[in-house]
């Protein structure tokens, strides 16, 4: 409304001034009126205070239009910062749009690259964790084929052992290697035929005492298995006497085979070679062990008699020490008297060397005394105020050297 007012009044001016003009006549007349009939003269005078009147209403028009002019500018003036501050608000907003926008795009721009970073390093742990379970595929296919290839030794080891033949040739093989990785070929001896006629498996050469020992290897699997398939208390008891008369057999029959007197060793041993049946006899059939001892037949697993090879190594090294040590004592006799000899021959250089020092002690003696003389002459002054005497040579004087 304020913004009409004052479009009106730029527009036509005078028109306005007009309009006051008129509005303070009518104001005028009417004031004339109400008062009636006053005397002419006081309507002479009004004539008069209006032509004032219309004056000051000019000189008014002139103020107002002086104060619609200024009134205007001021406005003008208000209507350009307005428009200005409109102007500037609108470019911060601008600005802080293209600042919002801006960070916008620098977030997602930050956002994509670390997402495309967690996708590579998600692709590179895949790609290992594949590689990974390749590897142990490979890894558990490899152990597939060994287990396979294990079933088949498994079955056919069910197969030698189940033969009583091939047992035995087992169990022989065995005793064979454990021998020959533990002692030097000169210290036993297999398949020896004795005295008796009888065919050991191996024989160990030991000097006397204990002199030969003989080695049988023995292997009752079919008594093992019953006992240990044995389901009630009945089935047990039996198949543990089947298995301890088995094993006092296979004793008594080494004990009366292989100990001889005057040829083997006063004992024998009797090869397992399973340590289970080991266990279970040592475990739950003592008296049949402690028959063993008393016969003198000494039982043996794969580990106890890798255990009794090793002491009888150490017992093979002790005699050959015992048999070397008189040559020892001889060549320790022989290098005692070499010994001698040169402690003797070592004296004499000692004498000729004392001997050398005399003789280089008594040249230098002998130096010295050259030396002195020499001195002696030349110091001597020739004078004609020199006495005589003192011309005379001196007498000579042997040194012995």
């Amino acid at each position: 409304m304020q913004e009409q007012i004052v479009n009106i009044i730029n527009s036509n001016p005078l028109a306005f001034g007009a309009l006051v003009l008129g509005v303070g006549a009518f104001i005028l007349m009417v004031a004339i009126y109400r008062r009636g009939e006053k005397g002419r003269a006081e309507a002479s005078e009004n004539t008069r205070g209006l032509a004032e009147i219309t004056r000051a209403l000019a000189a008014s028009q002139n103020e107002f239009a002086t104060s619609q002019n200024e009134l205007a500018g001021r406005l003008k003036t208000l209507s350009d910062n307005q428009a200005m501050a409109q102007h500037h608000a609108a470019e911060r907003v601008q600005a802080q749009e293209r600042a919002i926008s801006k960070t916008l795009e620098e977030r997602l721009s930050h956002l994509s690259q670390r997402l495309g970073e967690n996708l590579n390093q998600q692709a590179h742990k895949n790609s290992e964790t594949m590689s990974a379970l390749h590897e142990r595929l490979a890894v558990i296919d490899t152990a597939q084929k060994n287990l396979t290839e294990l079933s088949s030794k498994v079955l056919g080891l069910q197969d030698i052992l189940s033969n009583k033949q091939a047992r035995g040739a087992f169990g022989e093989i065995q005793l064979n290697d454990l021998v020959k990785n533990s002692l030097p070929p000169s210290a036993y001896d297999f398949q020896v035929t004795l005295s008796n006629g009888k065919r050991a498996d191996c024989l160990l050469i030991l000097p006397n005492p204990p002199g030969p020992i003989v080695v049988d290897s023995k292997f009752p699997l079919e008594s093992y298995q019953v006992l240990v398939e044995a389901q009630d208390d009945i089935a047990k008891v039996q198949a543990g006497r089947a298995f301890s008369a088995d094993i006092l057999k296979h004793v008594k029959d080494i004990a009366e085979r292989y100990i001889i007197t005057g040829e083997t060793a006063e004992s024998a041993l009797m090869f397992l070679p399973s340590e289970a049946v080991y266990a279970e006899l040592h475990a739950n059939f003592r008296n049949v062990v402690e028959e063993s001892f008393k016969r003198r037949v000494w039982i043996v697993s794969p580990t106890t008699m890798m255990a009794t090879l090793n002491t009888i190594r150490a017992v093979l090294k002790d005699a050959q020490m015992r048999e070397q040590a008189g040559l020892i004592q001889k060549e320790v006799a022989t290098m005692m008297d070499d010994v001698g000899r040169l402690d003797q021959r070592v004296e004499n250089l000692q004498k000729h060397f004392d001997q050398t020092t005399r003789d280089v002690d008594q040249i230098r003696t002998s130096t010295k005394k050259v030396i002195s003389r020499g001195e002696k002459i030349r110091n001597v002054e020739l004078g004609e105020e020199s006495p005589a005497e003192e011309l005379e040579p001196p007498k000579p004087q042997l040194d012995v050297v």
